[in-house]
């Protein structure tokens, strides 16, 4: 398991970590979130070693991290970290003998992933040849080389096509279900919700919000209104008390409902306002969560 305990770190005047802890067990998937310059990154970072934290600590499995347990970590940074005129295939034989892969092992583990990505066609490309959403797998595939006990993945979504998002989470979803703890940030927050039963909300460098998933959800006082509606006037929402458009496209409405108004009310409204087809009542989505812990933070 990954622990990080109370960390703190500072640049200079800039409280980037302010006693940040969470953990992650092995076999689960863990979501990252927090705005932009929030201390994702500098976590990530420090677990990996390449910040040292000013207070806290990170563990793994009970232990402080060294130098052998971190070849046992796959790490998948936001930026490019890859060399960019070496071919594929090399790249990764390369950073799998840097783990400590035997020549033939990883050889014969450098193909297997390239098939599983759906890049053995780009094997011998270099990677400033291949296409932004392939670099990201690319990326992925050097994380994966050692067969690591940790995934520290930082962004791994960003730029990938619908298929290569499907692709990359049943990656992660299959390491997971091998034991892998798997940490990973990203800011497409309906796909963290699909993947995740655990997320940790980062704000100004402190935690905000941590827990289950579904539980973060139900716990919010606030619900939610769903409502398609046909041959209705736009402004019948301004009429109800209590009640506030939260988004409108065509005739589809989503309402954030006061917790003292009765949802018969509203439907009742509806109905005499047009053509009611749908209507549901719901507990806010992840990406609501997150805007009302940041904001709360502030």
């Amino acid at each position: 398991m990954l622990s990080v305990d109370g960390v703190t770190k500072k640049f200079g005047e800039l409280v980037a970590l302010d006693d940040c802890s969470l953990t992650v067990e092995r076999g689960k998937i863990l979501g990252f979130l927090g705005p932009n310059g929030a201390g994702k990154t500098t976590t990530m970072r420090i677990i990996l070693g390449l910040i040292d934290p000013d207070a806290g600590a990170v563990s793994w499995d009970d232990r402080p991290i060294d130098a052998a347990a971190r070849l046992r970590f796959g790490y998948m940074p936001e930026e490019r970290g890859l060399y960019p005129r070496m071919p594929l295939h090399d790249q990764l034989v390369y950073h799998g003998r840097l783990h400590g892969m035997a020549k033939d092992s990883a050889i014969a583990e450098a193909t297997r992933l390239l098939e599983m990505l759906s890049l053995e066609d780009r094997s011998a490309a270099k990677i400033e040849e291949l296409s932004h959403g392939n670099q990201q797998r690319a990326q992925l595939a050097v994380a994966l080389m050692h067969d690591p006990e940790l995934l520290v993945l930082d962004e791994p979504f960003a730029g990938l096509d619908p298929i290569g998002v499907d692709a990359l989470s049943d990656v992660l979803a299959e390491r997971a279900s091998t034991g892998t703890a798997v940490l990973f940030s990203s800011h497409q927050l309906d796909l963290v919700e699909d993947m995740c039963r655990q997320v940790v909300i980062i704000n100004e460098g402190s935690v905000v919000l941590a827990g289950e998933v579904d539980d973060l959800r139900q716990s919010s006082p606030r619900r939610y209104l769903d409502v398609v509606l046909e041959q209705c006037r736009p402004d019948w929402v301004q009429r109800l008390e209590g009640v506030d458009l939260v988004a409108h496209s065509g005739n589809r409405f989503r309402l954030l409902v006061d917790d003292q108004m009765r949802v018969s009310d509203v439907a009742a409204w509806a109905e005499q306002a047009g053509s009611l087809r749908e209507f549901s009542f719901t507990p806010p989505d992840l990406s609501e969560v997150f805007r009302e812990s940041v904001r709360r933070s502030q």
